[in-house]
């Protein structure tokens, strides 16, 4: 009974918001899923469907990162089958990548489809002396068949693979494609994604499991084709994401793929903060504070692993939206929480005239609760609000009786500095 490890999307090397531990993370989940459900369930093999890693040009430290993890399946004695992804592909008018580097060098079994000279695709057999070939027949009668990232042109690709997969000798056993490439409809904003149909010349092929990656969401479509999703959460939005590995059997009654989701994974926590707009600066920090407060006493927020923490406030506020200082903020919550990283997105829109007025209200009160909101609204001046909004009165009906510019100038210096010697 055939049994593999589909992971994709690792993302090795991965290196937002400057962190070497975030970084480490991706690492970490890595090689864990490994242990945990390849060697430890004794696999015959491991699919990477594409995304290795996170970049083209590797520092040295996540190089290593993917020897380790490799050395680790060779001393279970575990073949490794990868195919390139967007992320790790060679870039354009460059014959070669760190994973044919890998491939040369530690044993993994890098899947590329060639061109014949009349511009066909054509599958070569694996061949172990030269460390090259289209696809592999496994002791354990599995065949894999790997592709490369084909982009807008997937459609066209797939036909073209359907081809030369029927050209290959007759196989009695499964048969595993790895197809870097996402399908309509399983997340929004993304451009180029293939309908379930495109895929169907493959299975009329003999596909019987096509290994996808490149969309961090778990999803599965008719049995036969599976998409594991990211093993690490690439941004605060992927958390909601399920995602994981899949272990795979294969028997008489056909394949059975469960998705694997219990290894380590630095936790992240989404946290929202809506104002109404009579909130002070003040009342917006302390409450931001509680809201953190109370979800480390509930256990929603946990220390160890260090969370990432995003909060988002959002709705309106009653003074100048600028005068929140949210450096200060961001690092009093982040010490507050312990988390490895705090993300405050801050989107509020200032209030204006935001006290209610009367409907037999006279001109004067009128133009008094204007000013009132004006002058509320700048941090510096709110608590001064009634006595300066009856100045700027006092001033327009000075300038409305023709005074000087300089005794216009002296009312105002008194007004906001009522001991100056002027």
């Amino acid at each position: 009974m055939p049994k593999f490890l589909h992971v994709a999307d690792v993302h090795l090397g991965f290196d937002r918001y400057d962190s070497k531990e975030r970084t480490l993370d991706f690492f970490k989940a890595f090689r864990d899923v490994l242990q945990k459900y390849a060697i430890a369930e004794q696999v015959d093999f491991v699919v990477i469907a594409g995304d290795l890693f996170e970049h083209r040009n590797l520092q040295p430290n996540i190089l290593n990162h993917a020897k380790l993890c490799l050395q680790d399946l060779h001393a279970a004695g575990i073949p490794v089958i990868a195919i390139e992804g967007n992320h790790d592909n060679c870039p354009y008018g460059i014959k070669t990548s760190w994973l044919r580097y890998l491939a040369e060098w530690y044993d993994l079994i890098l899947l590329e489809p060639e061109a014949a000279e009349t511009g066909e695709t054509i599958f070569n057999c694996w061949n172990a002396a030269d460390k090259r070939g289209g696809y592999i027949d496994l002791p354990c009668g599995v065949r894999v068949i790997g592709s490369q990232w084909y982009g807008a042109s997937a459609p066209t690709a797939i036909a073209q693979l359907a081809d030369a997969i029927q050209q290959l000798p007759p196989h009695s056993g499964q048969t595993v494609m790895l197809f870097h490439h996402g399908l309509e409809g399983q997340i929004a904003r993304y451009q180029g994604a293939l309908r379930y149909t495109d895929l169907l010349p493959l299975k009329t092929a003999g596909v019987d499991y096509l290994a996808l990656g490149h969309i961090h969401k778990n999803y599965a479509e008719e049995g036969w084709v599976f998409n594991p999703g990211s093993i690490e959460a690439n941004n605060v939005e992927e958390s909601t994401f399920t995602r994981g590995a899949y272990l795979v059997t294969i028997d008489a009654s056909g394949i059975q793929a469960q998705l694997k989701q219990d290894y380590y994974q630095r936790p992240i926590a989404r946290l929202k903060l809506t104002t109404r707009g009579q909130e002070s600066l003040e009342d917006v920090e302390a409450t931001a504070i509680a809201l953190v407060q109370q979800q480390m006493q509930s256990g929603q927020l946990q220390s160890n692993p260090q969370p990432i923490v995003e909060l988002r406030i959002n709705g309106q506020v009653g003074f100048d939206r600028l005068d929140l200082d949210t450096r200060k903020l961001q690092q009093t919550l982040k010490e507050l929480s312990n988390a490895l990283i705090f993300l405050l997105k801050y989107d509020v829109d200032s209030t204006e005239y935001a006290s209610p007025i009367a409907e037999d209200a006279n001109r004067q009160q009128i133009e008094q609760e204007i000013f009132t909101d004006l002058v509320t609204a700048h941090n510096t001046y709110k608590k001064q609000a009634q006595v300066l909004a009856k100045g700027l009165l006092d001033l327009k009906d000075l300038q409305q009786d023709g005074r000087s510019e300089a005794d216009l100038f002296q009312f105002v210096e008194n007004l906001f500095n009522p001991r100056s010697p002027h």
